[in-house]
């Protein structure tokens, strides 16, 4: 008797994306905060999220929410929708499930087309996030993302919506293998390995893994990628092998994980909260199929 693997609708990875990157944006826009503080300075994760609900307002913490939430609708949804496609794929092919190397291969071609899909967001999301800590000449005050992406493909070329597609691009490629595979690993490890059986409590502990090893390797690709992407349109130090070696320079190793704490209490709820809601959608899908089958047999009887 043979099974076949269960399919589920491209979106909802990236649906249950937006709803973490709603309950995790404070966080995230002080990352981008942090990862933008030149020197050797280094503030602290609270203190930063202090400073800005005294000096810009409570709210000012949710700057830019909806250029997140455009973000993850295009980033996420495209990421784990090719990469749940490719592992089925894969898994028709040959008889199995994909192994270590096969969802590499998966994860990287899914999250290069989901960072190239999402930069326009993302970089809308930079610098909405970031426009606070401008001096007040400098600021953009975007109303929303639509309003960031028309007037910066009239201010300055629809080219700079793409503007850091390079770094981006190989973070979500680190993003998508260390979270999505880590979690496919993580899951299967503790699932054959442990008395956890698949629940609540498998995803949370696979998903806070995943958030780990996330976390630390993408944070040097991360801190650049802001970098670039926050920059203005007269900054002629646009690439990232400058930015690199101006970093380790002038600021040394650690700056490439500027912004790691607030990083990792962001990416740790939100790759938790995203594989949680993302296994309840699944088991949502699974039931409503379940009785959409049974319902003609009732009908027959």
């Amino acid at each position: 008797m043979t099974s076949t693997k269960k399919t589920y609708p491209f979106y909802f990875g990236g649906s249950a994306s937006c709803v973490a990157a709603i309950a995790v944006h404070p966080f995230d826009l002080t990352k981008v905060r942090l990862q933008n503080t030149k020197g050797a300075a280094n503030k602290s994760m609270f203190t930063t999220m202090l400073k800005i609900s005294q000096n810009e307002g409570f709210f000012k913490l949710y700057a830019g929410l909806s250029a997140s939430i455009l973000r993850q609708a295009t980033y996420s949804t495209v990421r784990f929708g090719v990469y749940e496609k490719l592992k089925g794929y894969v898994t028709l092919k040959t008889g199995r499930k994909a192994n270590l190397g096969e969802l590499l291969i998966c994860s990287s071609i899914a999250g290069a087309l989901g960072g190239a899909c999402g930069n326009p967001g993302d970089v809308i999301n930079v610098r909405m996030q970031n426009d606070g800590q401008l001096p007040i000449t400098q600021r953009r005050n975007y109303k929303h993302a639509v309003d960031g992406i028309v007037r910066i493909s009239r201010e300055e070329g629809a080219v700079a919506l793409f503007r850091g597609l390079g770094p981006n691009v190989n973070r979500a490629i680190l993003m998508t293998s260390s979270q999505c595979v880590s979690y496919d690993v993580f899951k299967a490890i503790l699932l054959n390995h442990t008395s956890l059986e698949d629940g609540l409590t498998l995803h949370f502990s696979s998903s806070l893994l995943a958030g780990l090893v996330a976390t630390t390797v993408c944070s040097p690709v991360d801190v650049i990628k802001t970098r670039i992407m926050s920059a203005g349109a007269h900054d002629q130090r646009m690439s990232a092998t400058a930015i690199m070696k101006h970093m380790l320079k002038s600021e040394g190793v650690a700056a490439f994980f500027k912004g790691w704490t607030p990083a990792f209490i962001r990416l740790g709820p939100q790759t938790i909260i995203t594989f949680v809601v993302l296994e309840q959608f699944k088991g949502f899908y699974d039931l409503f199929n379940d009785r959409q089958q049974l319902t003609p047999a009732m009908v027959k009887l």
